[in-house]
Parts: structure tokens; C-alpha cells; sequence
């Protein structure tokens, strides 16, 4: 009897640790995310899964860890996932163009940092003309980020709703460790009888439909 008293409160002393250990890690270090729309396409596509680094922008340089732990100021050209600015319980996913204190400045399809244009190989477009023919010059506050989706011409961004607050960064997208054809209107599927479809779908289609060749596909 001792015996399988003593067996049983390991498995439960176990199991609390290890999702202690979750816990800890989804809050701190890594945490998964989905995307949902077209804005990063082609380096990242609706049905991506990815891995987000919470851990690289945790610590304000200022703090005592920073020299001590691989911690990273935030740089242009990441790709972030942070509090969408107008409804904090979403989260985007974009890649980082204008730093604080920057002038950003958008010309047709050329960003301009502080006078000069930026370059860039990993933009989209697949309208005749962009979104906006010009945008700014805008000088970016303390504290805040411009941010942009890769696809310009099918990015709802900060052209259209602002800086992105220091607070509300969650981490840097990593990697993908799971692509799942999707339709690119299932973001706007949450009902019950939604939900359950798309289960059945990943279920009857894991093989079919993965994207294996974009799996373990680092983010860049």
C-alpha cells in the first residue's frame, strides 16, 4: 500500500512539475502562433504555425540580466509578433521597418528611413499600385515601432493604424514547425460547426495537405 501511494504521488508530482515547466516556458520563452492572413506572404503563408521567441526581447537593456543573457534590441527588418494597438487580445505578425526616433516615409512601393530608401527583397506586390501612393514623413515617438506586412498591397499595418508600443511586443517569429493548406478566409470561421470542420479537415488531410517543405523552415 505504502508503495502505491508513494508511486501514485510521484506520477502526480510529476505531472505538476512538467506543466509547471509548460507554464513557464509559453509565458516566458517560446509560444506558438498561427497566421491567418495573407499580409507576410510569400515568407510566411495562411497555415503556417510558427514558434515565437519570447525570450530574445524580454529584458529592457537596462535591466541587471541584460549582460548576462542572450537578450537582442529589437532590430529592423525582424519579424515581430506583438498586441495588435487597437485590440490588445490580438496578435499580428509583421516585420519591423522604422525604429524610435526614425523618419519613415513611404513613396509608391519605396519605404524612406530618415532620408534614404530602405532596401528590401522580401516584399509583395500584386496590385498595379500600392495601397498608398505616399505616406509621411513621419517621425516615430520614444517607445514605439512602425511596422509593415510583406505583402504591401494586402497589409493592414502601421500605414493605417499607427506605432506599435514597446509593452505590446510578444517576441520575434523563430521558426515554422507546421504548414497546413488553409482557405484564406477561415479567420473569419469561428463558429462551433467552423471549428469542427476544420478539425475534421487537418484529421482526414494531415498528409495531403501539410506543406512539408516548409517545415522547420527558419523565419527571415
Amino acid at each position: 500500500m505504502e508503495f502505491r501511494k508513494s508511486t501514485v504521488r510521484e506520477y502526480f508530482e510529476s505531472i505538476v512539475i512538467t506543466a509547471i515547466i509548460a507554464l513557464f516556458a509559453t509565458t516566458f520563452v517560446v509560444q506558438a502562433f498561427k497566421i491567418p492572413t495573407g499580409s507576410m506572404e510569400s515568407n510566411l503563408l495562411i497555415g503556417d504555425h510558427l514558434l515565437v521567441n519570447k525570450f530574445v526581447y524580454g529584458i529592457h537593456p537596462s535591466g541587471f540580466l541584460y549582460k548576462l543573457l542572450p537578450y537582442k534590441n529589437l532590430k529592423r527588418g525582424d519579424v515581430i509578433v506583438f498586441k495588435f494597438p487597437n485590440s490588445p487580445e490580438v496578435a499580428y505578425v509583421k516585420r519591423l521597418i522604422g525604429l524610435p526616433g526614425d523618419k519613415v516615409e513611404v513613396i509608391g512601393r519605396t519605404v524612406y528611413i530618415n532620408g534614404k530608401a530602405l532596401k528590401e527583397n522580401y516584399t509583395q506586390y500584386i496590385e498595379p499600385g500600392s495601397i498608398y501612393e505616399h505616406y509621411g514623413p513621419y517621425f516615430i515617438p520614444p517607445d514605439h515601432y512602425f511596422a509593415m506586412g510583406d505583402n504591401r498591397d494586402n497589409s493592414q499595418d502601421s500605414r493605417f493604424w499607427g506605432f506599435v508600443p514597446r509593452d505590446y511586443f510578444i517576441g520575434k517569429a523563430l521558426i515554422i514547425y507546421w504548414s497546413f493548406e488553409t482557405p484564406r478566409d477561415e479567420y473569419l470561421q469561428t463558429g462551433l460547426p467552423d471549428r469542427l470542420k476544420q478539425f475534421a479537415d487537418v484529421f482526414m488531410n494531415f498528409f495531403t495537405k501539410t506543406l512539408w517543405r516548409r517545415t522547420f523552415k527558419v523565419i527571415r
